[in-house]
């Protein structure tokens, strides 16, 4: 009997443990972010140190974001083109296509692809000078690492996202037009005719708010553990792999959470209409 109720202690105390390490880390992410804005809304980034940061982050990143906004618009012309013809509206597959890519595809699946492109890169980077004591040097000279290595990530990320995220809208548009009036053959006048102001000003902010928040979640947690990354190789791989993992996660919560906002927003500056859904 005593040895149950011990195995029982060590499992609430492992528990315990754990939720305590996950507050403390939620906390310290949420410390880290705090200061992160604070200096952005304080201070101005070098252009010196902007520039270089806003070509790794948006010019070369411009191909992979093509590339998947133009096959996200073809795999939903063909998953939805045999349901859409049987009823006899292949001719609407455009409406479809383009509010799905355009509100909640496009943003979510450029974030992803971002997080994997851009969010490692900056957590390797940032952890490699952690372990070279790169940002000990910074400390020591007066510059504070935040200001000087943080918020110019986290500018360049919250900046250019919503612009790649622009990029793969068009290139998702562009692939469903292209698989539906070439692969099947549906009437381009009609295919266009029928999307026509189907896409609204407000499902262009609902599109562009989002990547905006995602981008700063990408920026805040891919520098928040390159800059406490653990020691060698490991650390860094460590670090890396762990801002992928956690932003992809972040992408998601902010996006449902976003979506319902938005959702309640749109009923509420429009009452009566009821939330805009798919």
């Amino acid at each position: 009997m005593a040895t149950v109720e011990r195995e029982s202690a060590d499992g609430i105390g492992h528990w315990a443990e754990v939720v305590y390490d996950a507050l403390a880390a939620f906390g310290d992410l949420a410390i880290f972010a705090g200061r992160s804005f604070a200096w952005t809304l304080w201070r101005r980034p070098a252009t010196r140190s902007l520039v270089p940061i806003f070509y790794a982050v948006g010019v070369r990143s411009v191909p992979v974001v093509a590339v998947t906004g133009l096959f996200i618009g073809m795999v939903i012309a063909i998953q939805s083109y045999d349901q859409f013809s049987q009823l006899g509206l292949a001719t609407h597959l455009g409406s479809i296509i383009n509010l799905s890519v355009v509100r909640e595809l496009g943003p979510v699946l450029a974030a992803c692809m971002l997080a994997g492109r851009i969010g490692s890169a900056m957590a390797a980077e940032l952890a490699t000078m952690r372990i070279t004591e790169q940002i000990d040097a910074l400390e020591c000279l007066g510059a504070n690492p935040i200001a000087y290595l943080v918020v110019p990530r986290l500018v360049a990320c919250v900046t250019l996202i919503p612009l790649l995220t622009i990029l793969a809208d068009f290139m998702g548009v562009m692939g469903g037009a292209l698989i539906c009036t070439k692969l099947f053959h549906v009437e381009a006048y009609h295919y266009w005719h029928h999307a026509e102001g189907i896409i609204g000003v407000w499902d262009i902010t609902t599109g562009l708010i989002k990547p905006t928040f995602f981008g700063a979640a990408i920026a805040i947690i891919s520098c928040h553990r390159g800059i406490n990354s653990g020691a060698g190789a490991e650390g860094v791989g460590r670090a890396a792999t762990e801002a992928f993992v956690n932003s992809f996660i972040a992408i998601f919560i902010l996006d449902f959470f976003l979506a319902m906002f938005l959702n309640s927003m749109y009923g509420y500056l429009w009452p009566g209409t009821g939330p805009r859904i798919l």
